[in-house]
């Protein structure tokens, strides 16, 4: 039986960490050595070791002991900071790697089906993003990926994590690499893969440190994103099942402070519904973070089933499913989300057949890693191509749209962005709004 189309409530498990559960795709901890305050009077916490200051919100993040903080007088509140670690729909990790020998002419040529369903090329005629800004609040951008190194703005890109290194991602991580390429890859000079906004202005804040971020860092980046004026912020990450008392408290209101500011500076803060398959309309007690926070724009995933299983002809595009329809694993919920929009899907039974059933994930830039000194040991990272699922990749076609539509409309705050983008959605025929809320993207009469 196909898994496409199932809903399964998700099931806790694990315990309490520090009021913030562990559940099937995130696990959260607190940090012992640093801490989120809220500052007294926006006063600088010069008595304390300040990891980030964040200006125009009255927040730092600050390294030292749980008593140095307590005894404070410029903290009027606190709370360990929280360390996530996070995972993607399992299709992620059955995924081959791309053979372009089996494809000809250029990767998105065929394979990039979520620009194909969002008329992505005739939304060039009026705009590539020219004049706007986006940052991609990820694992990190390779800047020496060809379809990427011309929208990256190098000046700006920054670390936020405290691992030492530069925005370039660390280890085998090419999440952010394939978030920033959905936004913005500009065809690696005609033989590349395509982004929805490849003229915009690409700003990489890279808060991975390997497969962990603090949520410290993740504040800071939206703050920082903010600050320099980005249009759009993406981030393709957060934290699910976070009860709403408690701790859990605390976090909602220091992200809601950080998320209201964004918005009133002008940056649309586009964040992923996740990828639990849960209902968070219903969930009781709990909350999704950041997507549930102030002024987010919450995107939940489709995706087809069967494209391009036969490449022949007349059914070279063939579908048993659309790509409008809700993918298996995304969070839904009508007024917990805001717009559906490509980000892959997957038929589970279908995996080891024989069929290119990867096809029916989101094609773009990723990057591998090979032993180029002859030592055994991979330790060169190399651009290429790939598939992969999740509300990650439909978060960032949506910061892509956001662009567009600032760029063709330059006058426009964040919420006349968001507004022109969920006017011109509509939910597909014969789908729930539950994973829709206002529709599925239109990226063209948004403009």
């Amino acid at each position: 039986m196909s898994s496409h189309g199932r809903r399964a409530f998700l099931k806790l498990s694990g315990g309490v960490l520090g009021g913030i559960f562990a559940g099937s795709t995130v696990t959260a901890a607190e940090r012992t050595d640093r801490f989120l305050v809220k500052t007294a009077g926006g006063r600088r916490p010069s008595d304390l070791d300040v990891v980030h200051e964040m200006p125009g919100v009255n927040l730092a993040v600050v390294a030292g002991s749980e008593s140095e903080v307590d005894g404070s007088a410029a903290v009027k509140g606190y709370a360990p900071d929280v360390e996530v670690e996070l995972d993607g729909p399992s299709v992620n990790r059955e995924v081959p790697a791309f053979d372009a020998s089996d494809y000809e002419g250029q990767p998105g040529d065929f394979l990039q089906w979520d620009k194909e369903v969002l008329d992505v090329p005739d939304a060039h005629a009026v705009t590539e993003g020219e004049g706007t800004r986006v940052s991609v609040i990820d694992s990190g951008v390779l800047e020496s990926h060809p379809d990427l190194a011309g929208p990256l703005d190098l000046d700006l890109s920054r670390n936020f994590t405290d691992d030492g290194g530069d925005h370039n991602p660390v280890g085998g991580d090419d999440h952010g690499t394939h978030v920033a390429g959905i936004v913005a890859a500009d065809n690696g000079g005609g033989v590349g893969v395509n982004g929805t906004a490849p003229r915009t202005d690409l700003v990489d804040c890279r808060v991975f440190s390997g497969p962990s971020a603090s949520f410290g860092d993740i504040l800071a980046a939206v703050v920082y994103s903010a600050n320099v004026d980005a249009d759009v912020a993406n981030l393709s990450l957060g934290a699910y099942p976070i009860p709403r008392q408690g701790l859990g408290k605390f976090y909602g209101s220091v992200l809601n402070k950080v998320m209201t500011y964004a918005n009133k500076e002008g940056t649309l803060l586009v964040i992923a519904a996740g990828n639990d398959a849960a209902d968070l309309q219903h969930d009781r007690n709990l909350i999704s973070l950041p997507n549930e926070g102030a002024q987010a724009v919450s995107v939940a995933a489709t995706g087809p089933i069967g494209y391009g299983w036969e490449a022949d002809g007349d059914d070279a595009t063939a579908v048993a499913e659309p790509p409008g329809s809700p993918a298996f694993y995304t969070n839904y919920g009508t007024n917990a989300v805001t717009l559906g929009a490509p980000g892959g899907d997957a038929d589970l039974d279908a995996i080891g057949t024989g069929v290119p059933w990867f096809n029916d994930l989101v094609f773009n830039t990723v990057f591998s890693y090979e032993d180029t000194d002859g030592d055994g040991e991979p330790d060169t990272q190399v651009p290429g191509y790939g598939w992969k699922a999740g509300t990650s990749m439909a978060a960032p076609n949506v910061a892509g749209a956001a662009a567009l539509v600032k760029s063709a409309n330059p006058d426009y705050n964040a919420n006349q962005v968001e507004s022109a983008l969920t006017r011109a959605a509509e939910v597909p025929e014969g789908y729930d709004r539950i994973y829709y809320g206002s529709g599925f993207l239109n990226v063209v009469d948004a403009l």
